[in-house]
């Protein structure tokens, strides 16, 4: 699977990455070897990128991730995190659902983006994971966190990276407005924009992209089914996290016909988008099991033709200036 260096850093990554939110037990339980099996084939389809935080089910996805890497050759594989949660032993009981990971609330989220807390996240980490060192180190959705996102947490990791103790830094958000400034006004090496450029959301060709291509930063893109919509348009499918508008359905549904036409699924059209744009170096999917693993990388290698995006242009689903990977 090719890959792409991070911006100007030693890091590179595959085209696709895998997201293991859904091997925390994102909304419904994963067991171990199920877990295990979706890492597995991840390395099977040539997946060397893999993304992670302390957010996804309280540390359960980086203890499951680092457990399925681990007899894994270290200098073939890349692993990201995120710092701004900190996990603070909790005795309430319960389950963490209300977060949307369906695990026992045994901690709580601190919101930390000071420098100790950078340094402790990435300790923390660092023994879930079982590793001696992290690839890449994004600030976890610090929307309501400028000032100490970058006056604090960004010099940080700026810091540990010339350390040596990680290889890339960036932000992830499901905004572009912030992930822009830190493209400006930082030396981050890339930035993880879930959900702001896929077939229904071009929101970060605005300033983002333009931006990170004039600047030699890297992008990676997430959440390319709009929570699902794009995957499977129906009525009451989920758009960006709740039930979609009925214009947004009826696009989603319009976008379909279109891929169908070309006997292209709708999946593999909007998994393919985003590669269109110079600036993207990787696409994220999450997976919870192997068969969405192989399912995503055959999509990936399924041809796309060049017609098929005219006609998306024609129908007016895509706007002229939209760059669009080339047809095969």
């Amino acid at each position: 699977m090719r890959r792409l260096a991070l911006g100007t850093s030693a890091v590179s990554v595959t085209e696709l990455s895998f997201g293991a939110a859904g091997i925390g037990n994102l909304f419904t339980p994963v067991d171990v070897a199920q877990a295990g099996r979706a890492v597995d084939a991840a390395w099977d389809a040539g997946i060397r990128a893999f993304d992670t935080a302390p957010h996804y089910g309280l540390g359960l996805s980086e203890e499951r991730l680092g457990a399925a890497l681990r007899t894994r050759p270290r200098h073939e594989y890349v692993v990201s995190t995120k710092v701004g949660r900190l996990l603070r032993p909790t005795t309430g009981g319960g389950s963490d659902l209300a977060n949307g990971f369906a695990v026992p609330a045994t901690h709580r989220r601190v919101w930390d983006f000071s420098a100790d807390g950078v340094r402790v996240s990435l300790l923390e980490s660092l023994r879930r994971l079982g590793h001696d060192r992290i690839d890449i180190v994004y600030l976890h959705d610090p929307d309501d966190h400028a000032g100490a996102a970058f006056r604090t947490a960004y010099p940080e990791l700026e810091r540990l990276r010339a350390e040596g103790v990680i290889g890339a830094i960036g932000a992830g958000m499901n905004q572009t407005e912030m992930l822009t400034r830190f493209v400006r006004d930082t030396d981050v090496d890339v930035v993880l924009c879930a959900g702001r450029y896929t077939l229904l959301d071009q929101s970060a060709l605005t300033e983002l992209l333009p931006e990170a291509a004039a600047r030699g930063k890297s992008v990676v893109i997430g959440g390319v089914f709009n929570s699902g919509l794009l995957a499977d348009p129906r009525p009451g499918a989920t758009y960006d996290y709740a039930t979609a508008p009925q214009e947004v359905l009826d696009r989603a549904l319009r976008l379909q016909a279109v891929a169908e036409r070309h006997q292209v699924p709708l999946r593999a059209l909007a998994l393919h988008f985003p590669y269109g744009h110079p600036a993207v170096a990787s696409v994220l999917v999450g997976a919870r099991s192997g068969n969405e693993v192989r399912d995503a990388a055959e999509l990936l290698a399924r041809p796309v033709p060049a017609d098929l995006w005219a006609e998306l242009r024609a129908e007016g689903l895509l706007p002229d200036d939209v760059p669009v990977p080339e047809g095969t």
